[in-house]
């Protein structure tokens, strides 16, 4: 699926297409999705989960169908969508069965609003934000933990971290921007098992500029951080605006930045490359995530004008 936005870089913005479901409106990242298309059949699976509707095989590749109505509760209202969103995510390739496809949107991250805990609590909310400025309210989901609460297997890979036995502990710093509470709890918590102790999460890209600010402000940036981990997308400031505000910054250049993100295809990689970032790994490799994490804080990054 072509987008424009996937050419630039930095510029804290996204596409969102727009999808209806029982009358609802709804979005996702357009970066997610590879193609849409109107409904086929589809082959049910026995005694698959409730929620996926089966699988279809579009050009020689089995995709599995997923009735996103009925992962969001909606039960029997409105059951058969009328399009399928296929996408592509952690490197997953799944199917969502939707009502309409009504467009798509080109939004900044500054216009989107974190949902607070009375409609999204931590730990069980499926809404990453949400799109005010247009004419309908837009719940933009979160396609990772949808699919993570119908195939769990398909969350963190934590058993990799612990394969690597007894670690001594590290106190290097280490800001870490992502926006899920969950992920937050869980990268921290592995990070911490691979001796990694010294962590500041912050919420979103904007918060770990502000601190990379107030580091920067207080001559301390060598001391109070020594490599920076972002999810992509976030809220008012997104992964790949951070990296750019970086790496344009005299005083900080020369932080290794790692991108984890279920976004890491071959368009992302090439606008994170672009941008300066040091790895791009795919969310459920955690283990991958600790070696390059030992790799660039151990042996430390080449300048960044070198690499250019």
């Amino acid at each position: 699926m072509d987008t424009n936005i996937l050419l630039e870089s930095g510029t804290n913005e996204l596409e969102v297409l727009e999808f209806t479901i029982n009358g609802n409106h709804y979005g996702i990242n357009v970066a997610k999705v590879r193609e849409i298309l109107s409904m086929t059949d589809i082959t049910p699976i026995p005694n698959s989960h409730p929620c996926i509707e089966g699988i279809f095989m579009p050009r020689d590749t089995i995709i599995t169908v997923i009735n996103l109505g009925r992962a969001l509760g909606f039960g029997e209202v409105g059951q058969k969508g009328q399009m399928l969103i296929i996408t592509n995510f952690n490197n997953l390739n799944i199917a969502f069965e939707v009502d309409q496809v009504l467009g798509i949107h080109r939004v900044s991250w500054s216009d989107i609003v974190k949902p607070d805990n009375t409609v999204n609590a931590p730990g069980v909310g499926i809404a990453t934000g949400i799109i005010k400025k247009l004419e309908n309210l837009i719940i933009v989901l979160d396609f990772e933990r949808i699919v993570e609460e119908i195939c769990p297997e398909t969350s963190l890979k934590m058993s990799e971290v612990a394969k690597l036995g007894e670690r001594e502990r590290n106190n290097s710093p280490i800001i870490f921007a992502e926006d899920s509470p969950m992920l937050q709890k869980l990268v921290t918590d592995a990070l911490t098992q691979a001796g990694y102790v010294n962590i500041n999460v912050c919420s979103n890209g904007e918060e770990a500029w502000d601190k990379l600010r107030e580091l920067k402000k207080n001559n301390g940036v060598d001391y109070g951080v020594k490599c920076i981990i972002t999810d992509i997308e976030m809220p008012q400031m997104d992964g790949h605006r951070l990296i750019r505000l970086v790496r344009n910054d005299e005083a900080l250049l020369h932080l290794p930045i790692v991108i984890f993100s279920s976004l890491i295809n071959d368009d992302m990689k090439r606008k994170g490359e672009k941008l300066g970032a040091d790895a791009q790994i795919s969310k459920p490799e955690i283990g991958q995530l600790v070696a390059t994490i030992d790799d660039l804080i151990i042996n430390g990054r080449k300048p960044y004008d070198e690499e250019i």
